[in-house]
């Protein structure tokens, strides 16, 4: 029998934390971290934020050597929180797939916090991710949110690109209101019924979003990460480091950007 054992990642929540060096950021993977989001709610000298107006647009050379260093590491890159151009950029870039973790669909709710059709439709041949995040300024534009409302982010995002680059994000940890009927994690089986009863959605495709999709996704970072040692790439490189003039940390407390 399989051990029943539950797992859970390391990761960080902005890029601000590795302070503009590359040593950091392998630091980091050596001290077990597996993810990373490239920003959280202020821009980084090298990345922008969606909380903030943009400053690299894009991803600066510094930027771009951080997404390559995260791929040679075998570390996530996270999206959530980025700006458009930013996401854009990474994932022109990133060799292996990248994730939003709590992220919802723009077009269904118009917060910069949510991801526009364009960028969800890249996920599917990057081979990524959008995490659904629960946060009903995001589900609904609107302090309160249902199940049903929640549903219909899965429902649009496996319409767009297929049930294989979606996964559940509700952010829990971040949030101070959350959609009734969606309380905790004790009421998923309530979503994956509210998903069923839809007809949309099949058992394989409830497993996939529960989970598998999440391990495909890891099990092809690290895939990336051993074809890249096989070839020899050495670990960036950046002798003048950015500097951000100790403006940007987290504006965690926020709660409408979580």
């Amino acid at each position: 029998a399989r051990p029943r054992k539950i797992a859970s990642l390391i990761g960080i929540e902005g890029g601000h934390s590795i302070a503009n060096s590359l040593g950091v950021l392998r630091s980091y993977y050596q001290l077990g971290v597996r993810y990373m989001t490239l920003t959280h709610t202020c821009n980084t000298p090298w990345a922008d934020s969606s909380n903030e107006a943009p400053v690299a647009n894009g991803l600066t050379e510094f930027g771009e050597k951080v997404v390559r260093e995260m791929n040679r590491l075998g570390m996530i890159v996270d999206l959530s929180h980025v700006g458009e151009n930013t996401t854009r950029a990474a994932i022109r870039i990133s060799r292996a797939p990248v994730v939003f973790t709590h992220s919802s669909v723009y077009s269904l709710c118009n917060h910069k916090r949510n991801v526009p059709d364009d960028i969800i439709q890249s996920l599917k041949e990057n081979g990524g991710i959008i995490m659904v995040n629960f946060f009903p300024d995001f589900v609904k534009c609107a302090p309160n949110a249902t199940i049903s409302d929640v549903a219909e982010h899965f429902h649009y995002i496996k319409r767009m690109i297929g049930a294989d680059y979606v996964g559940i994000g509700g952010d829990f940890d971040g949030v101070n209101r959350v959609p009734r009927g969606l309380e905790d994690v004790s009421r998923y089986p309530e979503l994956f019924a509210e998903l069923l009863r839809s007809g949309q959605w099949n058992v394989q495709e409830l497993k996939n979003l529960a989970g598998l999709n999440m391990l495909r996704v890891m099990r092809q970072v690290e895939k990336v990460r051993d074809e890249m040692r096989t070839n020899g790439v050495e670990p960036e490189e950046h002798p003048d480091s950015p500097n951000d003039n100790g403006n940007c940390t987290s504006n965690a407390f926020y709660t409408e950007y979580v």
